[in-house]
């Protein structure tokens, strides 16, 4: 969790020049092993617990009566953010202080925040969403929450803008917390219009979007309306859809990869950031279907798992579900479904329920319950383990 020194060491790491990479605490030690030897970094700053980086030389935060600050330069590399990918080791995105003021000023061009407005920090500064809350903070000269962990409620206090799930704000809602609240950003999957005209009863705007480590956070975004399109291009970012897959260019990309002490270019000979994303434009507004690499085919027919998980997760005892393929003679594969269940779920027939909102071949032929340890504590589970799980389990 981000407690008032996780941002202030933060800002005094920029202020001396230094590239800050931030590390989830939650990461497995074999894979910060793996990691850390190609990102050439030569401090750590551990905040809490063990000092997990030894072969990198251990900073301690003192009080300095002291003013030191490098000189402002825009172009400066500034962050490497590590991307959560599905696949191989994560990446570490680098991006400049520029990039990250191109993003803030994008979603602040649609989304209100003055100086006399407060957003919770309520995500992690190892996220570009956290980071973007940090960014609009500096671009807008408002004023923005941190607070040790606590109930959402009380961190909320005197907060006019949130970055929230939905389960999070309906949560609120009915408890009718969330009084000082206008404006919320909200992350993950589609969103309910229930929740948004539920929210505007109580004075709460929404917005949601769509964004990627590599973009600094958000690079579409509407004010919610209950169509499942994440918006169309914010200022500064351009789309093209090429072979049903979503490219991408903006200001706030960031300038590479970092490996081995290079940076390593994002884009492809046209310029351009390939997503792996599959969307498709309409009327400038962008809609998002799915990972492309999770596209797979049962009896000729594809299947784009997120589009069967978005069915299955507006089941009100569902708190998230996935979909994998496991291979089939007859079909090539078959889609299973993995379920995480609200605690109070009884006996759900959920296969019941999907009959008549998916067609024959999208309707998973198995359903488990996620296991516990394929909870990793990141923000994403990795479809891969998943994937791995699934296929043991059907073998039974």
């Amino acid at each position: 969790g981000n407690q008032p020194r996780t941002l202030l060491a933060w800002l005094a790491l920029m202020q001396c020049g230094a590239r800050v990479l931030p590390v989830n605490p939650q990461l497995p030690q074999t894979l910060l092993e793996a990691l850390v030897p190609k990102l050439t970094l030569r401090f750590a700053l551990t905040l809490e617990g063990e000092n997990a980086f030894s072969g990198l030389t251990a900073l301690q935060i003192q009080k300095s009566t002291a003013a030191y600050a490098v000189d402002w330069q825009p172009q400066r590399l500034v962050s490497m953010t590590l991307t959560s990918g599905s696949t191989g080791l994560p990446k570490a995105a680098v991006h400049t202080c520029q990039a990250h003021l191109a993003s803030a000023q994008g979603v602040l061009s649609l989304m209100p925040f003055g100086p006399q407005d407060d957003w919770l920090l309520s995500l992690p500064l190892f996220h570009v969403s956290g980071q973007g809350i940090m960014w609009r903070w500096l671009f807008a000269g408002a004023r923005m929450t941190v607070r040790d962990k606590q109930p959402l409620e009380q961190m909320l206090a005197g907060c006019t803008h949130a970055s929230l799930v939905p389960t999070q704000l309906w949560r609120l809602l009915a408890n009718r917390a969330a009084v000082t609240l206008k404006a919320v950003l909200l992350g993950g999957a589609v969103i309910p219009v229930e929740l948004t005209d539920q929210a505007s009863k109580q004075g709460i705007r929404c917005w949601c979007g769509y964004g990627l480590t590599e973009f600094a956070s958000t690079v579409c975004a509407k004010e919610a309306d209950g169509s499942d399109d994440v918006g169309a291009p914010l200022p500064g970012r351009e789309i093209r859809i090429v072979d049903n897959e979503v490219w991408l260019r903006a200001a706030s990309m960031a300038e590479g990869y970092w490996r081995d002490g290079k940076l390593i270019p994002l884009v492809n000979d046209e310029g351009w950031f390939a997503t792996r994303d599959r969307g498709d434009l309409n009327h400038g507004r962008l809609t998002i279907a799915g990972r492309l690499d999770n596209l797979f085919f049962s009896g000729g027919e594809g299947i784009q798992p997120e589009e069967v998980e978005r069915v299955i997760n507006a089941h009100p005892l569902v708190q998230q579900a996935f979909v994998v393929p496991v291979e089939d003679k007859e079909f090539g594969h078959r889609p299973v479904a993995v379920v995480e269940y609200a605690s109070q779920a009884g006996d759900v027939n959920l296969a019941e329920w999907v009959r008549d909102k998916l067609a024959r071949f999208q309707q998973p032929v198995r359903w488990l319950t996620l296991p516990s340890e394929l909870k990793n504590g990141g923000i994403k589970i990795s479809r891969r383990a998943l994937q791995q799980w699934v296929c043991e389990n059907c073998k039974n």
